[in-house]
């Protein structure tokens, strides 16, 4: 009995899903994207940290000391006689001591030196790390849309194996038909029955094929297992015909990859952060200024239990020879990490240039493989005919049915695949010259 085409497996439907809302809602959703969000933040706030390296800096402190009480000596000033002898002179004892101080630094040669340059890293380092989300959020998007179409595809698979299936059932009852009348041998129908069974495991595997992947499409798109997936896209549709230039695709990529970006903002900062390091070989120079109000205030004397203010102000200059062996270390090991990340960024290039090459192939071939399948269809489908009728009359045998059932099937499957390749093969492409997302005001990036 022949099994019923399941046809709406890849039945359009309307308001049904797209590569593009597949594409979009892995591109809201991945949680690659999300941490790489995170680390922008951070580079966010480390960039506001280094801005706040441009201020003076204030700070306060106050203070509460008591002091043991003791008898404090008198002082006496012996005179020569007949001048009378002064009275012992004592100084009061204040026992409380309350201290408020306010002091404002400038870091003055840190301003020439180091602020600007840890700033100018922060900001580079902020740059990579939005190039990253970029990047996340570029794979997420175009893996959503080949997910979509692997989908597609492999419910369209179901289909062909179905076709097969049935296929196989007719040729075992026009095999036992000819048996019957002794046309054919036992052996046919035996052969017959042993395609129908590797015909049905075929199925069998096709269809959990499709619901693995409509599994994978639902993790990319975060999609809950209630909801219901209907295609809205259709496979047999033509694509418009590719047009494209090699070398100005490949100048396109080499341009617009968000990993070389992220690449020249990552040595950017590394380069900054060796000047940084340089900068400890120099002396530092500070300038200060203290407003103090104490109870007492030392600087009055003799000490009373009363509030005064008073001021000062200054300058700091420190140096350390053994600052500029460190300082040589650390500027080392930073021009380390710039030659390493630009080594870094020319093995991108050139894995950039080949991804470019072979996804202009991918398309070229899969464009080839689409006329070219259809025309394996439209003659394997005329070959099953013909050998299905010659094997009926008694002209044909059951092998060579055999052979172009098979060959049927493959034709089906190469024409499903090539479509479906077809599209996947532009979205690659397009990922690979980095059009697949570009950045958005406020967020970091957005679909095209």
């Amino acid at each position: 009995m022949a099994v019923e085409v399941p046809s709406d497996l890849v039945q359009v439907h309307e308001g049904g899903l797209t590569a593009d809302q597949a594409g979009g809602r892995a591109w809201q959703t991945s949680w690659s994207a999300k941490a790489s969000e995170e680390t922008l933040r951070s580079a966010e706030a480390k960039v506001d940290a280094a801005w706040a390296g441009f201020l003076p800096r204030l700070s306060a402190r106050g203070e509460y000391e008591r002091l043991s009480e003791f008898t404090p000596p008198a002082f006496v000033i012996p005179l020569p006689a007949p001048i009378p002898p002064i009275p012992p002179i004592t100084f009061p004892l204040v026992f409380n001591n309350w201290t408020l101080t306010g002091t404002i630094t400038v870091p003055i040669s840190d301003y020439f030196l180091t602020i600007d340059q840890r700033y100018a890293s922060a900001t580079h380092s902020e740059e990579a790390a939005r190039w990253n989300v970029i990047s996340a959020r570029a794979g997420a998007l175009s893996d959503g849309k080949i997910e979509y179409y692997t989908w597609l595809r492999n419910r369209g698979a179901v289909i062909v194996a179905v076709q097969a299936l049935n296929d196989q059932k007719t040729h075992l009852r026009d095999s036992r038909n000819q048996f019957a009348v002794g046309n054919a041998s036992k052996a046919d129908v035996l052969r017959a029955e042993t395609a129908v069974a590797s015909a049905e495991l075929a199925l069998e595997q096709a269809t959990n094929l499709s619901d693995l992947t409509e599994k994978q499409l639902r993790v990319a798109m975060h999609l809950p297992e209630e909801q219901r997936l209907l295609p809205g896209e259709d496979l047999q549709v033509p694509l418009a015909s590719f047009q494209g230039n090699l070398k100005q695709m490949t100048a396109e990529a080499l341009s617009a990859r968000a990993e070389i970006k992220s690449a020249d903002a990552n040595a950017a900062a590394a380069e900054k952060q060796s000047t940084v390091a340089k900068a400890a070989r120099y002396p530092t120079l500070s300038a200060f200024a203290d407003g103090i109000v104490a109870n007492p205030n030392p600087r009055y004397f003799p000490q009373t239990q009363d509030t005064h203010p008073s001021w000062d102000a200054g300058a700091i200059i420190s140096w350390s020879p053994n600052d500029i062996l460190t300082a040589n270390a650390s500027a080392h090991d930073f021009e380390s990490q710039v030659a390493a990340i630009k080594a870094t960024q020319n093995t991108t290039r050139d894995g950039i240039e080949v991804e470019v090459q072979q996804d202009w192939q991918g398309v070229r071939e899969a464009d080839f493989a689409v006329d070219s399948s259809t025309r394996e269809v439209a003659s394997a489908e005329e070959a099953y005919r013909v050998q299905g009728e010659l094997f009926n009359n008694g002209r044909g045998t059951s092998a060579t049915l055999t052979d172009a059932e098979g060959d049927l099937t493959r034709a089906r499957l190469d024409l499903l695949n090539a479509r479906a390749n077809a599209r996947i093969a532009r979205i690659r492409l397009d990922h690979a010259l980095g059009r697949d997302v570009r950045p958005v005001s406020g967020d970091a990036t957005g679909p095209r």
